[in-house]
This record gives structure tokens, C-alpha cells and sequence, in this order.
């Protein structure tokens, strides 16, 4: 089956979050993530599931997070984590998007709100 494109929305202010959703399919492509790229360009994100913790490790740029649990409700946001930066275990997430840094300013998405991941 081919990999359709999927974009982020945040339907409470209908504002598309990321037009391209970058998920990785193998253990390793999760375990890699975003490091040791350049940059997330504007757009774009990354869907990693399962997960419930990252690390911004060897990553060269700030990114935005949201954990979510099975049924896209936000858990838990962390704005513009820096390189070489912990966000550990959340409890009840099951996926993380992350986000170019910056992404989610000015929107104040709050725990118990629901994304959408939606055809692009």
C-alpha cells in the first residue's frame, strides 16, 4: 500500500499546523528522528509513534512538541526544545509530533485539545 500524504491540523482554530507529515515505518527511522539533519523546513513535521519521550540529541535546531495519546489529544507541549535538550517519558502519550521551532506560537494549544492528521 503507498504512503498517502497526511498534513497536522489544529481544528479548533482550523490553522494547518504542518503540510507534510514525515513518519517514519521502521525502529530505526524513529530512533534516528531528526537528528543529524540541517533543518525541519517550515511545513513540515515529524510523526513518531510509538513514542512517549524524545531527546533533541545531535540535532542542530530548536523544534516544538506535542505529545498525544491514541486518540490525537494533546498530553503535553514543549515550545522551541533546544538542541541536546530531555523531554522524558509523558505519561499517557502514545505519539509525538515534532515541530519546526516556533510553529506553535501565539496558538496556545492547551492539554485535552485534539489535533486532526488529515490527507493533504
Amino acid at each position: 500500500m503507498p504512503n498517502r500524504a497526511q498534513r497536522l491540523v489544529h481544528p479548533v482554530s482550523g490553522r494547518v499546523l504542518a503540510h507534510e507529515l514525515l513518519v517514519p515505518r521502521t525502529f530505526a527511522g524513529r530512533a534516528l528522528g531528526l537528528m543529524l539533519r540541517r533543518q525541519l523546513p517550515p511545513g513540515r513535521a515529524m510523526w513518531i509513534a510509538p513514542c512517549s519521550g524524545i531527546h533533541t540529541f545531535f540535532m542542530r535546531f530548536a523544534i516544538d512538541v506535542v505529545f498525544v495519546d491514541p486518540g490525537l489529544r494533546v498530553v503535553r507541549v514543549r515550545h522551541s526544545l533546544r538542541p541536546w535538550r530531555l523531554a522524558p517519558f509523558v505519561l499517557g502519550a502514545r505519539s509525538v509530533f515534532e515541530l519546526p521551532g516556533g510553529t506553535l506560537a501565539g496558538l496556545g494549544l492547551e492539554r485535552g485539545e485534539v489535533l486532526a492528521v488529515e490527507p493533504a
